[in-house]
């Protein structure tokens, strides 16, 4: 049966730049924030969104992330009610995909909040990258073109570094790219022999 890799880290800790690396050595990648996106195009889940955050949120039949962003993010209870509609969504998504991946010892699922969704539960290992707050910062800055405090505050809505490392079997330290790359194929090669182990 195919074994399921979590993969996680924080906003900015470059959990998809190590996600590359499993995929150029041939590890199966199922990007459950990516899948999100996907799932949110559905009528179904189009119609639930705006039922439940109001019309304003849906412009010319989409759902505009922006506006249903800045009314999740700096408030939990409103983020559970977004989870509850997209979550059991994507899990359909990532049974059907998994289905697909069965001739391979193992995939990666890569999700930002694999851990304050619960799906860590289902996975045979979890793997946490972690970066320093400044590198971080720097990244999603750089990246989504936006202001150190709305980084920070979206930060501040996961989990942090602390409650993530104890939870996980594998923490890559993403500072450096290459010290990295060695740390994923160390991983490689611990998962390798465990395969083998009867």
């Amino acid at each position: 049966m195919t074994k399921i890799i979590g993969l996680t880290g924080g906003i900015g800790s470059g959990k998809s730049t190590i996600a590359t690396y499993f995929k150029e050595a041939g590890v199966p990648i199922y990007l459950a924030d990516d899948a999100g996106k996907k799932v949110m195009q559905n009528p179904d889940i189009i119609a639930a969104v705006a039922d439940v955050f109001g019309s304003g949120v849906v412009e010319n039949g989409i759902i505009n992330r922006q506006k249903l962003a800045s009314i999740v993010f700096n408030e939990s209870q409103q983020l559970q009610k977004l989870n509850r509609i997209v979550h059991p969504a994507v899990k359909k998504h990532f049974d059907n995909w998994l289905l697909e991946q069965k001739h391979f010892p193992y995939v990666l699922y890569e999700a930002a909040i694999l851990f304050e969704s619960g799906k860590y539960k289902e996975c045979d290992c979890v793997i946490t990258v972690i970066a320093s707050t400044e590198a971080r910062i720097a990244r999603v800055m750089q990246r989504d073109q936006t202001s150190r405090e709305l980084v920070l505050q979206r930060m501040n809505s996961q989990w942090t570094d602390g409650q993530r490392i104890p939870l996980s079997d594998f923490v890559i330290e993403n500072d450096d790219l290459e010290l990295a790359k060695a740390q994923v194929t160390k991983i490689l090669k611990i998962l390798e022999i465990k395969q083998k182990q009867p």
